[in-house]
């Protein structure tokens, strides 16, 4: 029988951040190769595009200059402590997640940043302190501030590979193929020796906007070599509920999305279904700071707040939330309350209680289209945009548009609004939330507090960079100087998948016996950001964006090779 030729020496599915590095690496090694995309041309990039565009650094010159004193040592201990990895041992779903995680810190303690300069990857002179953690040094959370930021944000990490792939498709160096949807990978012989699916009508709508899904033909491509960078499940919610992880009780019984839709996790049905084996399905990253957008692009579209560590979060009942629920402290263990608390947990929502002079100082929105100063890459920009009078000016147009947000002048009129926006809850209590904002004004009549979110604030404000951009200074949210007041309903937000296709170092997809499914790799959020679950339980944040360039490096290299 004579063999099948090759249509390419390699095949990348996903046009997400992952895969085009791992294009680019497979270009710069003279290979020929196929990108497909079940969406079209303005998509390139993926979700990386919206992002924040924050990058997980250690020890880089931006820390040292604010002050901050960064290792290895001590940000190894973080993500050991954040991850919590407990399958383990030989064959275990965390066999490889546990190398990979140790070789994620040891590149973005080292060549990481110069890598990514290289690239066209500049970065702003602030770092900002994500995920702050647990409250125990050994345990969840970064002990320094490590988020550091791109200029351009997400567009500012994306579009420096998704420009060589444009050029690369200009000059006939790359064969890319929007509007291709891959529904299976060609097995042969127990190796994967190419991809199948449909081809979609053209449509020109525009980023993240849902487009056509009229099948005009269909395709069959060969390669030795085949990734799979599709991303997650975070738009699919039947695929979120179905994987949701016992740990975190019930999913909600409402959900708002912050992906577009065609993250959708078919990537990692086709490889399972080639005999991948995918391992820590029910690990999950979903935020509880979520609004709904609103100008939305895609359907159910919510942002996420990036809260300083000032106001006050209360539950569906009206009930302040205990430590360390608090704002940017631990996001699982918040969501992990809010959904196995019995008498909360019919209820999909919770609240934030603040006023005016926190909203200016530290409201942030995640997401490129949220910060067009920084997205345009203009200091003296972001400067009139976070040191002048007043919120930055999506924030505001969130508080004077957003279909949950709440300004009041008095607490009364506050919770009757909040009320209002939550008529299937039972009514709020003026009495007990002005109980517990009055208890926590009381806290800062000193430099010191037994309120560890109060703690948490002078902590903060001792840090030169959320002193001068991120935290607000001490003052009573209840005095009339400081309003108006405002309330925020929080949703959660569907993102991210932890866990994926299991992979080796060199991003190889691993069958069930723990062998290399020969032909076959995966790299970004559909391997679980590297060996299926490299953030282990939880994450550090910056470090997503991170693992789509770690893995997706490693990809291409190793198809190359």
């Amino acid at each position: 029988m004579i063999p099948m030729s090759n249509d390419a020496d390699a095949i990348v599915v996903g046009a997400g951040l992952a895969g085009l590095v791992a294009v680019c690496e497979l270009l710069d090694a003279g290979r020929r190769v196929v990108l497909l995309d079940q969406e079209g041309p303005a998509n390139l990039g993926g979700q990386a595009w919206w992002s924040f565009g924050g990058i997980f650094l250690v020890d880089s010159p931006n820390q040292r200059r604010l002050g901050v004193r960064d290792s290895f040592e001590l940000a190894w201990q973080d993500w050991q402590g954040s991850a919590g990895w407990d399958r383990t041992g030989q064959g275990a779903e965390d066999e490889w997640a546990a190398q990979w995680g140790r070789a994620y810190v040891e590149w973005a303690a080292g060549e990481k940043r110069a890598w990514l300069r290289t690239k066209g990857v500049r970065f702003t002179p602030m770092v900002g302190w994500a995920e702050r953690g647990g409250l125990t040094a050994r345990g969840h959370g970064n002990s320094v501030p490590r988020f550091h930021v791109a200029w351009g944000t997400g567009t500012g990490v994306s579009e420096p590979f998704a420009e060589r792939i444009r050029a690369a498709a200009a000059d006939d160096r790359l064969d890319y193929r929007p509007r291709h949807r891959v529904e299976s990978l060609v097995v042969e012989g127990g190796a994967v020796v190419g991809a199948a699916g449909s081809v979609l009508a053209p449509d020109d709508a525009e980023r993240g906007v849902p487009s056509s899904r009229e099948v005009v033909g269909g395709f069959s491509l060969r390669a030795p070599a085949v990734l799979v960078a599709t991303g997650g499940i975070g738009g699919n919610h039947d695929l979120v509920r179905a994987w949701w992880p016992a740990s975190l009780g019930s999913a909600p019984s409402e959900m708002i999305t912050g992906v577009p839709a065609y993250v959708d996790g078919s990537g990692i049905v086709a490889a399972e279904e080639a005999g991948a084996r995918t391992v820590n399905r029910d690990r999950m990253w979903h935020y509880t700071e979520g609004v709904r957008n609103h100008s939305p692009v895609w359907p159910g579209h919510g942002i996420r707040i990036l809260p300083g560590p000032s106001s006050m979060w209360f539950d569906a009942l009206g009930r302040r939330l205990p430590a360390p629920a608090l704002p940017g402290y631990d996001t699982l263990a918040t969501l992990r309350h809010l959904r196995t608390s019995p008498d909360i947990a019919e209820h999909s929502h919770s609240w934030f209680v603040l006023d005016q002079r926190i909203i200016e100082k530290e409201f942030a929105l995640s997401g490129s289209e949220q910060n067009p100063d920084i997205t345009s890459g203009s200091l003296l920009r972001v400067l009139r945009s976070r040191l002048g009078g007043g919120a930055p000016a999506p924030v505001e147009a969130f508080q004077r548009r957003g279909a949950d947000f709440v300004v009041a002048d008095s607490l009364e009129d506050l919770v009757r609004g909040m009320n209002a926006l939550a008529p299937d809850a039972p009514p709020l209590p003026v009495g007990g939330l002005r109980a517990e904002l009055e208890a926590r004004d009381a806290e800062f009549a000193n430099p010191y507090s037994k309120d560890v979110q109060v703690q948490g604030i002078h902590n903060a404000r001792r840090y030169r960079g959320d002193r001068m951009l991120r935290v607000a200074k001490p003052h009573r949210i209840l005095d009339p100087a400081n309003g108006p007041l405002i309330a925020v309903k929080l949703h959660v937000l569907t993102r991210k998948s932890l866990g994926g296709i299991q992979t080796d170092l060199q991003s190889r997809v691993l069958r069930a016996d723990g062998s290399v499914l020969p032909g076959l790799w995966a790299a970004g959020e559909a391997a679980g950001f590297g060996g299926g679950g490299v953030h282990g339980t939880n994450a550090l944040e910056g470090t997503f964006l991170g693992g789509c360039l770690f893995s997706g490096r490693a990809a291409g290299r190793s198809m190359a090779g």
